[in-house]
């Protein structure tokens, strides 16, 4: 390792299990102290991290108390990492007023949370690398069945590129992740649902999934943490406001 974080505070949400998790593991191996967060705590046993606590990312007071007790612990932190998101499947015909509002809460407003609970900080000591989770299925590319997931993960590349557009002169870089169809415990719960509904076999089901990736085969949380340890290292230093697709040539 080159301990490319050596020394940088990171605070990650959704860190239990997944592409959260695999960020929180490479950001340690490069030196950084990762506070790492999800709302069920005991998903982050094991991790080697700084700190590891329970955060509800839909409570305003939860983020901006922990955020206050991180900064008087640690100082503003030099990477912030938003994780926390649903997958809501169906149309418009499937996606009730409650569905909308709980995805764009979790998916979008979780991340204006953190947002304004840490900027401040970084922005006073004019350094920060933010590094949002977002998704080839966005404004990027339409897919059947995911009308409202689609639209926050939209919302989050035009959240991004504003943050990166405001502070971009204060040391504040803001990048977007696109994944494609990750192996992850949320793709695991996804699949064993729909083939309920469905009544297909969960490996039908599953290779419909692979099917969809050009490149014939999903994608690991570890090649997202690459792309993100990247990002928020100072070898992309002069990358802001864009959005990074690690898809296995989805939207090609």
């Amino acid at each position: 390792m080159t301990q490319r974080l050596s020394n940088k505070v990171a605070f990650v949400t959704a860190a239990g299990q997944g592409i959260g998790r695999a960020i929180c593991e490479a950001f340690g191996d490069e030196g950084a102290r990762v506070i790492a967060t999800d709302l069920d705590a005991a998903k982050l046993a094991g991790l080697a991290c700084a700190r590891r606590e329970k955060l509800d990312v839909r409570s305003t007071a939860a983020v901006e108390a922990l955020a206050q007790d991180v900064v008087k612990g640690f100082g503003p932190p030099d990477i912030l990492v938003n994780c926390a998101g649903f997958v809501h499947h169906g149309s418009v015909l499937d996606c009730a007023e409650a569905d909308w509002d709980f995805s764009f809460d979790l998916n979008v407003k979780s991340m204006h949370r953190t947002l304004r609970a840490f900027l401040p900080g970084m922005v006073e000591k004019k350094r920060g690398s933010i590094v949002n989770i977002s998704s080839a299925v966005s404004s990027i590319r339409g897919v059947p069945n995911r009308y409202v997931y689609g639209a926050t993960k939209a919302a989050i590349i035009g959240l991004t590129k504003a943050v990166a557009a405001d502070f971009i002169r204060q040391g504040i870089r803001a990048n977007a992740i696109c994944p494609g169809t990750i192996e992850t415990p949320s793709l695991d719960g996804r699949v064993e649902d729909l083939s309920k509904s469905s009544g297909k076999a969960i490996d039908r089901v599953r290779q419909d999934f692979v099917d969809r990736q050009p490149m014939g085969r999903l994608g690991t949380a570890e090649e997202v943490a690459m792309l993100a340890l990247f990002l928020a290292s100072d070898e992309a230093s002069y990358i802001t406001g864009q959005t990074h697709l690690v898809d296995g040539g989805m939207a090609l």
